[in-house]
C-alpha cells in the first residue's frame, strides 16, 4: 500500500513538472528576451504638417498648402543593472504601424514597418525619445488619395520593439497586447527616420541621435 501511494505521488509530481515545462515552452522568444533594463513607457501618434522654413530664394507655392505627416513618437527609459554603464550604443527600434485602410486588397489594413538605430543613449533618464514618420504622399497612397484627419482614423494599432546586441529588450503595443504584428504581411520602405524628413533640423536635442550606416 505504501509503495502504491509513493508511486501515485511520484507520477503526480512528474505530471506537474511536465505541465510546467510545457507552459514555459509556450513563452515566445520575444517575451523571453524582454528584460527590465529598458522600458517603453508611451507611444504617441500625431499628424503634424510639413514644417515651413524661411529662406531667401525662389518661392515655390504648394497646391493646397503644407500636408500632414504621420508621426510616431516613442518614450522610453534605460536603467542599467551595472552602475558603470553610462551610455548604450546601437539600440535598434522596430516600428510596426497597422493602418486603418481596410479594403478588398487589404482586408486587415496595411502593416508598415520601419527601423531606426539610436546611439549614445544615456542611462537613468526617464523620458528618452525615438520617432519615425510616414510621408503625406505615402498616406495618400494607402488611403485612396486622401490623408486621414486624425490618428484615430489613420491607425488600427502600433507596435514597437527595442533590440540590443541582437536581442529584443523591450516591447509595447499602442492599443493591443502581445506580438500581434507577426500575424500580418509587412510592407517596408514607407517609414522614414527623422533625418530623412523635413523635420530633420528641428528638435535636435529632443530626440536621441540616429546612427547612420
Amino acid at each position: 500500500m505504501i509503495l502504491n501511494t509513493f508511486t501515485r505521488i511520484f507520477s503526480s509530481s512528474l505530471f506537474s513538472l511536465a505541465v510546467i515545462g510545457f507552459c514555459f515552452g509556450l513563452i515566445s522568444p520575444l517575451e523571453a528576451q524582454v528584460n527590465t533594463e529598458f522600458l517603453i513607457t508611451k507611444i504617441s501618434p500625431s499628424l503634424p504638417t510639413t514644417p515651413q522654413i524661411s529662406f531667401s530664394g525662389t518661392d515655390k507655392s504648394i497646391p493646397g498648402g503644407p500636408k500632414k505627416w504621420l508621426e510616431i513618437e516613442v518614450s522610453f527609459s534605460w536603467k542599467p543593472r551595472m552602475s558603470t554603464d553610462r551610455f548604450s550604443d546601437d539600440l535598434v527600434f522596430n516600428y510596426y504601424v497597422l493602418l486603418a485602410n481596410k479594403s478588398t486588397l487589404a482586408p486587415q489594413g496595411t502593416l508598415l514597418t520601419g527601423q531606426v538605430t539610436h546611439t549614445a543613449i544615456p542611462a537613468n533618464q526617464d523620458d528618452l525619445k525615438s520617432v519615425m514618420y510616414v510621408s503625406p504622399r505615402a498616406l495618400e497612397r494607402f488611403f485612396n488619395g486622401r490623408i486621414p484627419s486624425s490618428p484615430d482614423s489613420a491607425l488600427i494599432d502600433i507596435g514597437v520593439t527595442i533590440s540590443r546586441q541582437g536581442q529584443i529588450v523591450a516591447s509595447k503595443s499602442f492599443k493591443g497586447s502581445g506580438i500581434w504584428w507577426t500575424q500580418f504581411q509587412q510592407t517596408t520602405g514607407y517609414m522614414l527616420d527623422k533625418d530623412d524628413t523635413p523635420f530633420a533640423p528641428l528638435y535636435w536635442d529632443y530626440y536621441e541621435p540616429v546612427k547612420k550606416p
